[in-house]
């Protein structure tokens, strides 16, 4: 029996953010000085970039978990299975519930936890629990319920990326207009005929890369220090991707035994359009290729970059015939692969 994601999941926010939004913020550099340049030449510039050109925010009343439980819900229903029957739901996640209007996080108790009592399961021996893992939380979590149900310990989990980005943004910073809100899930359970995990890999690199994404003051000098943001060197973060999300894969991809020829998707974490290009072209330059052209859907354009969330809810959209000219046939050997705060690395050759 081969150990499969039998149903998949997801919840777009409904509030619609354009680029445009952003033309009246007061943005500043690192140190608080003023950026020399207009707004309007500031977002054309961080659209070249990383191609976004909207997003999407969570409703005031609705959190995280509360994401999370909708996507869930969608991955359960699309399983076909009784919620019951789960032995583990596992949420990815970084910053916990942040109710609308708070700084802080909230994570007791756990999300994992909100998301079965939303789910009303009543079973004791469904264990939830969070894990944080960066942006590649949610592949660490798919990781990790197959090594539970190859184990015998499990038959069936939930495993869950979500994150409310846009509640932990500095408004002063320009890297605020990359990050969205979002909520991805499947269903991994062991079962015959309905595709297969055929290999995993997974790194931490925690020298000076442990830093690159970090929780920082503002940088407008007048908000007080006790109010942290999610904050990043950025320029350091590309030049770690490309330098060694490549190889991770193809060691995934050559633990597979499956050729590079027959790869028919690479589901890769949508943080930024270009670094996400650049990894995968410099994958194929690996094997002496080049990057086949629609081998790479995108979702980054119109939803920005929602941590966790950008896998799951890519794969469940295109599973579904959402986003256009790209769809996937039975058998199809596809990637998973994500880069993010840790740094963490991770990628898993996967046959739909």
């Amino acid at each position: 029996m081969s150990v499969a994601i039998t149903g998949t999941g997801s919840y777009i926010p409904q509030v619609l953010v354009p680029n445009k939004a952003f033309e009246d913020n007061h943005f500043l550099n690192s140190d608080g000085s003023v950026i020399p340049h207009s707004n309007t030449v500031i977002i054309e510039k961080f659209k070249a970039i990383t191609g976004i050109s909207e997003r999407r925010y969570a409703k005031k009343e609705f959190n995280t978990s509360d994401l999370a439980f909708l996507a869930a819900q969608n991955a359960i229903e699309d399983a076909n299975i009784n919620a019951e029957d789960l032995d583990y739901i596992i949420f990815a996640h970084n910053f916990g519930d942040i109710s609308f209007g708070v700084s802080h996080g909230n994570t007791l108790p756990s999300l994992a936890t909100r998301v079965k009592n939303h789910l009303q399961i009543k079973n004791p021996k469904c264990v939830a629990y969070d894990i944080l893992f960066g942006c590649p939380g949610w592949v660490e979590g798919v990781i990790q319920a197959y090594a539970f149900i190859k184990s015998g310990i499990a038959k069936k989990c939930l495993v869950i990326g979500a994150e409310t980005l846009s509640r932990v943004v500095d408004p002063h910073d320009r890297d605020s207009m990359i990050y969205s809100d979002g909520a991805g899930a499947c269903i991994v359970e062991e079962k015959e005929g309905a595709g297969e995990i055929i290999a995993h890999n997974s790194a931490t690199y925690a020298s000076e890369e442990a830093y690159f994404l970090f929780h920082g003051s503002s940088y407008h000098q007048e908000i007080p220090d006790d109010l942290k943001y999610i904050k990043m060197y950025g320029r350091k973060i590309y030049e770690f991707a490309i330098s060694y999300v490549p190889g991770a894969i193809k060691e995934c991809l050559d633990q597979s035994g499956v050729s590079i020829d027959d790869v028919k998707k690479i589901f890769i974490h949508q943080a930024n359009e270009k670094m996400d290009e650049a990894i995968i072209k410099r994958f194929y330059k690996l094997y002496g290729k080049e990057m086949p052209e629609g081998i790479m859907p995108m979702n980054i354009r119109e939803l920005g970059n929602s941590s966790v969330a950008t896998v799951p809810t890519l794969y469940d959209m295109v599973r579904k015939g959402k986003i256009e000219n790209q769809q996937l046939v039975k058998g199809d050997v596809v990637i998973f692969a994500s880069v993010g705060a840790g740094m963490n690395i991770n990628a898993i050759v996967y046959r739909y």
